[in-house]
């Protein structure tokens, strides 16, 4: 049988290569990538306690490879391929995303490993979003749009047929991977030359500048690839100091004690030249570099109360009067452990300890005994996905435009999943699955 590489090598491959394919391209993210390496390492020096923490859980050494990608599809067939593609990878999609409520003419997807094990050794997540083109107000723009986007080809003939390859042997082997790779890359590398005149671009871009990007280019070029910090204020105070101009505002929620979900902030997007296909030299504005800060998974009744509390809170031009704010209204959120986990604000992997190891839980236990008397421990579930609104203040400050509501643009997850080609996993349902074989591994069988 042939020995085929693990899909876990692939998409650490991958990761690897686009990272140091994205560097060439934005030298500004290698400097980024340095500074969160910076603040990560102060960070663990000066609080011992989170680093035995991460240690423990078996976190610690995916903090240095973890990355996130943002790519946007204009088709079906390319999103559908794309899934193909990061099957490879052992990605898969998890959760849907309508970014159109904030003015944004797409909905989304995140293709990401979703075992812990898989997590534990590479957690590469693509946020991927699909044109909604029914947004296009015109409607001789609008086909003119399609007819340019179903004319390219973002996926090499190489691509296609390595994804083949993979598909009916099961796997490939490392020389066939490595090719993989090379030739995968190759759909999201950047491309000054457009597919388009330059009065169609200006068009397109009129309609919304997120489209203009879309449909002009030969690929699904990366516009930003996002490193993990575990202190983003720091990380934010510090870009300007190596000459990284950081958006005003950092999205999500607010610094706590115990840190939920996801907060992010990037460097503004940069103006690149781009050549039309009339020979008019022009200019695009779509690439930035972005930074995240994860914490814990909320459970349904957990996001509701962090959904009411963001949109009670507002936003701002300031970030230190927005972030005062944020954390004003969300002193009605919980802020420790505890209440979070007795609350079921929060998803929570168990694990004995030392002295539940030696002493086992026995039936009839519940897991506050077990707790109190030290033989179990309780730490909060990574959020591992994404947030709509800051996913859509992080376009909209990046590629200038106001934000509107549109009526048209409802949520379809639905016609999402026909372009997949396949359902989007329940993120809600993979944490609750995360927390329950915990507490099976632990012989606990309580709900």
């Amino acid at each position: 049988m042939e020995n085929f590489l693990s899909s876990d090598a692939i998409r650490t491959l991958f990761s690897q290569a686009m990272s140091a394919m994205y560097q060439q391209e934005v030298p500004q993210y290698g400097a980024l990538t340095q500074l969160v390496s910076a603040v990560n390492e102060r960070t663990l020096e000066a609080t011992p306690a989170l680093k035995d923490r991460l240690a423990a859980a078996d976190e610690l050494a995916r903090l240095s490879v973890e990355r996130h990608g943002a790519i946007r599809v204009g088709t079906a067939a390319e999103l559908s391929l794309l899934r193909e593609m990061f099957a490879v990878m052992g990605m898969e999609p998890v959760g849907y995303y309508d970014l159109s409520q904030a003015g944004v003419p797409v909905h989304s997807t995140a293709f990401r490993p979703v075992s812990e094990a898989a997590l534990r050794r590479n957690p590469f997540r693509v946020f991927t979003s699909l044109l909604r083109p029914e947004l296009i107000d015109d409607p001789a723009l609008h086909a003119r749009a399609m007819a340019i986007l179903d004319a390219r080809d973002i996926f090499t003939p190489g691509c296609r047929r390595l994804i083949r390859r993979h598909q009916e042997q099961g796997g490939l082997n490392a020389r066939d991977a490595a090719a993989f790779v090379s030739e995968a890359l190759e759909t999201f590398r950047w491309h000054a030359q457009t597919t388009v005149d330059s009065t169609t671009y200006h068009a397109l871009s009129q309609q919304h500048r997120l489209i203009a990007d879309v449909v002009c280019f030969r690929g699904c070029h990366i516009n930003h690839l996002t490193p993990r910090t575990l202190d983003i204020d720091r990380v934010q105070a510090l870009m300007p100091s190596r000459g990284i101009e950081p958006k005003v505002l950092i999205e999500g929620p607010p610094r706590r004690q115990v840190p939920i979900l996801l907060r992010q902030t990037s460097f503004k997007a940069l103006e690149e030249a781009v050549h039309f296909s009339d020979g008019t030299p022009g200019t695009h504005t779509a690439r930035f570099g972005e930074i995240e800060q994860r914490g814990a998974a909320l459970t349904p009744a957990g996001r509701a109360l962090y959904d009411r509390l963001l949109a009670a809170a507002g936003s701002g031009s300031d970030n230190a009067q927005h972030q005062q704010r944020l954390s004003e209204v969300f002193r009605d959120f919980p802020d420790d452990e505890e209440t979070l986990r007795e609350h079921q604000l929060a998803w929570f992997r168990y694990r004995l300890t030392e002295r539940g190891e030696q002493q086992p839980p026995r039936a009839g236990e519940s897991v506050s005994a077990l707790l109190q008397a030290g033989r179990l421990q309780a730490e909060p579930i990574v959020y591992e996905d994404f947030l709509p609104v800051s996913a859509a203040g992080i376009f909209q400050s990046n590629l200038g435009n106001a934000v509107t509501t549109r009526e048209a643009g409802h949520a379809s997850q639905a016609a999402f999943e026909a372009a997949l080609g396949a359902s989007v996993q329940d993120e809600m349902a993979l944490y609750a699955q995360m927390q329950q074989r915990s507490l099976i591994r632990c012989g606990i069988h309580e709900g």
